[in-house]
């Protein structure tokens, strides 16, 4: 591992990395292009220091790091359905409710509130209409082209051309979705809520960081494991 390695790929090889880059503010999943030195340039980071905990992380055992990579691509794709799409579609029905409340009872007195909340409705429209996409379209086709490999049976060419081009959509649907959750973050003061606020002010808080963290394991899952798995399949099964 240098600093020239890009930072998707790293996290890719080992998801325990993930720690050390949320520990530096650095985006591992819309970011995942990145290489390490130009991450650490943009945020002002001392590199080595960075470079030495990814390095001390490595050193450790981890029997189920290339677990997603080993995954037949049918595994992966109803993994990612069965976790994190239903996570998200339930999470948001919770959210929306603690948040709406939360923002009528202390948006007065705390005007971020209602930018949150509207914020967060416009994650849950993006979102909500993004993975319908991926179920019907993207990941039908990875599901297709999984079970064409394995029966040895001919690929039809898809009405988009190529998988590449709803991949391209998706990813930036991501970024779309990423930068709003970070902007919640920053209005947020990183998910931190004040001392006196109220039970379902502090579990909206507590809820909206774990619906972050969740996204960024959904979201590398899919832009630096399955994305480019499933277009390299493509490129095999139609050459």
């Amino acid at each position: 591992m240098d600093l020239t390695d890009h930072i998707g790929n790293i996290v890719a090889s080992d998801y325990r990395t993930a720690t050390v880059f949320k520990k530096y503010n650095i985006d591992f999943c819309c970011g995942g292009g990145k290489t390490i030195e130009a991450a650490c340039q943009s945020k002002g980071i001392n590199k080595n220091q960075l470079l030495q905990d990814l390095l001390e992380i490595e050193k450790g055992s981890n029997p189920q790091q290339d677990q997603f990579n080993n995954w037949d691509l049918n595994r992966l794709v109803n993994y990612i359905e069965d976790k994190h799409h239903t996570y998200v579609r339930t999470t948001i029905v919770t959210l929306s409710q603690y948040l709406n409340k939360v923002a009528k009872v202390h948006g007065a007195h705390n005007p971020e509130l209602k930018e949150i909340l509207a914020l967060f409705n416009t994650v849950a429209d993006e979102l909500e209409q993004h993975m319908q996409k991926e179920e019907m379209t993207l990941f039908a086709y990875i599901k297709e082209m999984a079970n064409s490999e394995a029966l040895g049976t001919d690929l039809a060419k898809p009405h988009f051309g190529t998988i590449k081009n709803p991949i391209k959509m998706m990813e930036v649907e991501h970024d779309m979705v990423g930068n709003n959750m970070s902007e919640i973050s920053r209005l947020s003061s990183g998910y931190t809520p004040p001392e006196y606020a109220c039970n379902t002010y502090m579990v909206s808080y507590k809820l909206l960081e774990e619906f972050e963290n969740d996204l960024h394991q959904h979201i590398h899952l899919e832009n630096n494991i399955l994305f480019p798995r499933a277009i390299e399949l493509e490129t095999q099964l139609l050459k």
